[in-house]
């Protein structure tokens, strides 16, 4: 009996030893915009984590209610060593399209201890139309597919597609008076969505397109080849008309295209799986049991678009992947700064 207790011991501390790790993880802390940021950002980071180290997604700002890009890059900037087991996660907005116009951009695009989104937005990827579908069903809990998502995406896009460029031409000129993103914006938006006549609000923005279009080509037509020559330079990052939606101002997107899109759309998705309810209720009781467990199951679209992760297919997001993984390659290297991993936040301005 003692030598089996003893064996049990035994047992039980080389089990005790193999879970424990031989040194304690190293820390790499990445910040992040703001509080809607940390899930998008923990579901691409927790790939990458490892028996040797973690990713810790934080708020830029530990003594005060501040954030934002500016804060977030304040904060690595602000780093002794550049770089020492700290990263700052962000989006992109024109800062990739601007391919180094501004100090911003040329930070943005050229350090390793940015991981950028490459789309404008984390909105942008929510919105990934390949994904659309999935969020309706989830939204409702009706598979009928009522409209092609990738489709009319790629038309949208393609219809915004030359006005986006001239209003990128002006950005790249930081001449943000002449064409404004809200005007543009504006030109692009959809109105009242119809399930059965999609084409109706497509057409409206092709309207306002290409009476903007004429108005800027007349008042300056000097513009008119080098902005052209911009969109052949920007297929190179990836941009084209069919995926022009993609590097959009994100809450554009959303609020006046997707969600104008999803909610009448999920709007008779459960109207439908309604009248099947009642329809196959055999009495007045059962009906309403049935239709209160169905109103308890399904969820509004906007909470669901915005829990929505269907992009990890997206070409953006492998970008960002390999973008972490040259981050981890030059820190297992030792980096430009050295060995240190661990980093605590640094102080508030």
């Amino acid at each position: 009996m003692k030598e089996l207790r003893n064996n049990l011991t035994s047992a039980y501390l080389e089990a005790a030893r193999r879970l424990s790790p031989k040194k304690a993880r190293k820390r790499i802390v990445a910040y992040v915009e703001s509080y809607d940021d940390i899930a998008f950002w923990r579901t691409l980071l927790s790939e990458f984590e490892t028996d040797e180290y973690y990713f810790q997604v934080m708020l830029p700002s530990q003594k005060s209610l501040a954030k934002g890009k500016k804060m977030v890059l304040t904060n690595l900037f602000k780093v002794e060593q550049f770089g020492t087991g700290m990263i700052a996660c962000v989006d992109s907005d024109y800062d990739f399209l601007l391919q180094g116009a501004t100090s911003l951009s040329h930070s943005i695009n050229s350090s390793p201890y940015i991981i950028q989104t490459y789309a404008y937005a984390i909105e942008n990827f929510q919105c990934y139309a390949e994904s659309l579908h999935e969020v309706c069903v989830q939204a409702t809990l009706n598979d009928r597919l009522l409209i092609d998502f990738p489709d009319f995406m790629r038309r949208y896009s393609c219809l915004a597609y030359p006005l986006f460029l001239w209003n990128v031409w002006f950005y790249r000129k930081r001449d943000t008076r002449t064409f404004p993103m809200y005007e543009f914006h504006e030109c692009v938006r959809l109105q009242e969505f119809n399930i059965r006549r999609p084409e109706q609000s497509l057409e409206h923005v092709r309207q306002e397109v290409e009476k903007k279009l004429r108005q800027l080509e007349n008042r300056f037509p000097q513009y008119v080849k080098p902005v052209e020559e911009l969109g052949r330079e920007l297929q190179r990052l990836a941009l084209k008309p069919e995926t022009t939606y993609l590097y959009m101002q994100g809450h554009h997107v959303m609020e006046n295209v997707v969600l104008k899109l999803l909610v009448p759309i999920c709007t008779q998705l459960r109207r439908e799986r309604e009248a099947e309810i009642k329809r196959l209720a055999e009495h007045e009781t059962q009906f309403r049991n049935e239709l209160t467990c169905y109103a308890n199951s399904v969820v509004n679209v906007a909470v669901m678009l915005r829990k929505n992760d269907g992009y990890k297919d997206l070409y953006l997001y492998q970008w960002m992947r390999e973008e972490v993984q040259e981050f981890l390659h030059t820190l297992q290297m030792g980096g430009a700064a050295g060995e240190t991993v661990d980093c605590q936040p640094v102080a508030d301005m």
